[in-house]
C-alpha cells in the first residue's frame, strides 16, 4: 500500500481510497490469490479511519468479488482470472461522461441478463435477490449509500441466467460500475437521498417482479427502464 496518500477526510472519500488502494493491490499481484488482508485493526492505523469505514470499504471489496471474508478467519482475496486485454480500471471512471458509458455497456448486457434470468432462475436465485433487496432497503434508513447490495442485487441476477460469463463479468466490472461510487448522485438528488435510493429500490423490485413471475419480455424492460433512468438521474444531478 503506497505510503503518503493524500487523504480526504470525507467518509465515503475514505471508503474510496482504502477500496482503489487495496483493489490496485490485488488487481496488480501485490497482494495474490489467497493470502489473507491485514486486520480491520491494520487497515485502521495505516489510513487513520475509523472501523466503520474500514468495513463499508471491505463490504464493497467482497461485493465486487475481488476479496472474500471466512467468519472468524479473517478477509482473503479471492480467485479472479483478469487475463485478457479488456479492463475498465478506477482512471477510467474519472468523469461523468465516463460513468454514462459504462452505465450504457450496462444497459445492453444486463437488459439480455434479466430476460434470461426470468426464463431459467431457481428458488434459491430468487431467494438471493430477495436478501439483496431487503439488504438494500435496509441501507437506505441508514446513513448509507446502499452500494454493496445495490451490486449484490444484480450479481444475483447475472447468476440466475445460468451462463457463468455474465456473472465472471460482472465480477470483473465489480462495485465500481454503480454510479454512487464515483458520483454522489443521492445527496445532489433534487428530491434528496431517501426518496432517490427510495425509486432505486422501486426500479429493482419491478425487476425482482418480473423474473420471478417468469415474465422475460417484462424483467428486460424493467432492467432497461432502470438502468436508462440511472444515466439520465446522474446527466441531471450533474447539470449546471
Amino acid at each position: 500500500m503506497a505510503a503518503g496518500l493524500t487523504r480526504v477526510r470525507r467518509p465515503r472519500g475514505l471508503v474510496m481510497e482504502i477500496v482503489e488502494s487495496l483493489g490496485e493491490s490485488i488487481r496488480s499481484g501485490a497482494v495474490p490469490t489467497g493470502d489473507k488482508l491485514p486486520t480491520e485493526a491494520d487497515i485502521m492505523a495505516r489510513f487513520d479511519v475509523s472501523r466503520t469505514v474500514v468495513r463499508e470499504a471491505l463490504s464493497r471489496l467482497q461485493a465486487s468479488g475481488l476479496v472474500e471474508t471466512r467468519h472468524g478467519v479473517g478477509t482473503f482475496v479471492s480467485p479472479r482470472d483478469l487475463s485478457g486485454n479488456f479492463k475498465i480500471a478506477t482512471q477510467d471512471l474519472a468523469t461523468v461522461a465516463d460513468v454514462v458509458a459504462v452505465l450504457e455497456l450496462r444497459i445492453s448486457l444486463e437488459t439480455e441478463a434479466a430476460g434470461l434470468a426470468a426464463q431459467r432462475r431457481s428458488a434459491a436465485n430468487l431467494d438471493a435477490m430477495g436478501a439483496a433487496l431487503q439488504a438494500f432497503k435496509a441501507s437506505i434508513e441508514q446513513d448509507s449509500d446502499a452500494v454493496p447490495p445495490d451490486f449484490q442485487f444484480h450479481m444475483e441476477i447475472a447468476r440466475a441466467t445460468g451462463n457463468r460469463h455474465f456473472a465472471d463479468l460482472m465480477t470483473y466490472l465489480g462495485a465500481m460500475i454503480i454510479p454512487r461510487t464515483r458520483v454522489n448522485t443521492p445527496q445532489s438528488a433534487p428530491e434528496g437521498r431517501l426518496h432517490y435510493l427510495q425509486r432505486v429500490h422501486d426500479e429493482h423490485a419491478s425487476i425482482f417482479v418480473a423474473i420471478r413471475d417468469q415474465d422475460a419480455e417484462a424483467a428486460s424492460a424493467a432492467m432497461r427502464t432502470h438502468l436508462g433512468n440511472s444515466r439520465e438521474r446522474l446527466r441531471k444531478a450533474q447539470s449546471p
